[in-house]
């Protein structure tokens, strides 16, 4: 297969659920017209992803999403030679498929890259929009549709992991938070097909719980894992069990400060059981009955 059909594999067949926080949209698509790139910030599962998923769809723009990590090489993102039937083949990496077609290259979690390897992405992101293939001695010039986004959580951010300045002020950001109540119900309801009081309460709940960051708790809940205790609940798990599995083992291990998002779950969703002793998820009910 080659790379212009490659390309199409990454585009999105379905519309992802989101539920609009503020005016990002319109941001995002003016960034977009304009070919200035993207940095997203933000807590874990505060829906940076998702985001960037629905805009692709929305842009109908092909979507090509790279997790970053130490290990990242320039080549993981270029490309490299590769030995086919007796000769030697080029491959063009993820960024260079979009560059070279046009699409949304998005590093997610982009400190966790090594700096030598983000140093390519330079050209890119300001006027020129081009990228040098030095194995190959070819120089590339960005689709009209390629748009770059990075994203990370600033709340991991330290003086080893972040991104230099001359980085930094080559993107246009945007700022994500935990959504408000009423915006977090709808991204439940939705994701979840909960009724909208259980939708609220489990929302009303996580913004208890991310006030407990700093007093035991390196980071909030996430609504990622607020939908999980929803699903959970539609399988047959009652909430305190649901709210155990899902965030009181998930946030910590401190046995202390899983007891106090229990106490919190209680006041939303009444004492439906004490923790297990041992910590761990209890079978749902169904199973135990079994």
């Amino acid at each position: 297969m080659d790379s212009k059909e490659v390309i199409k594999e990454f585009r999105l067949e379905f519309k992802p659920n989101y539920v609009p926080q503020s005016d990002e949209e319109d941001i995002f698509q003016a960034a977009f017209k304009s070919k200035i790139p993207m940095i997203i910030k933000g807590p874990t599962g505060c829906g940076k992803t998702r985001f960037v998923e629905h805009m692709a769809y929305m842009l109908k723009l092909p979507l090509i999403t790279v997790s970053c990590h130490e290990d990242l090489t320039a080549a993981d993102l270029v490309g490299r030679f590769l030995f086919k039937e007796d000769e030697t083949v080029w491959q063009d990496g993820p960024l260079t498929l979009a560059v070279r077609y046009g699409g949304i290259c998005y590093l997610d979690e982009i400190v966790e890259a090594r700096k030598d390897t983000t140093v390519i992405i330079h050209s890119l992101t300001d006027d020129r929009r081009i990228l040098y293939i030095d194995k190959t001695g070819e120089v590339i010039r960005a689709n009209r549709k390629f748009m770059m986004v990075l994203s990370y959580n600033p709340g991991y951010q330290s003086i080893v992991k972040d991104l230099k300045q001359s980085t930094k002020q080559r993107f246009a950001s945007l700022i994500f938070r935990h959504p408000t109540v009423e915006v977090e119900t709808r991204i439940i309801s939705t994701e979840t097909s909960l009724s909208d009081e259980e939708s609220r309460r489990l929302a009303e709940m996580g913004s208890k719980i991310r006030e407990l960051k700093g007093f035991g708790l390196e980071e909030g809940v996430s609504s990622r894992l607020l939908v999980y205790v929803g699903r959970l609940m539609k399988q047959g798990l009652s909430p305190m069990e649901a709210c155990r599995c899902a965030i009181c083992q998930t946030l910590t291990d401190e046995v202390e400060v899983m007891e106090s998002i229990a106490d919190i779950a209680k006041l939303y969703f009444g004492d439906l059981g004490a923790p297990a002793p041992s910590g761990e998820c209890t079978e749902p009910e169904a199973e135990r009955n079994a």
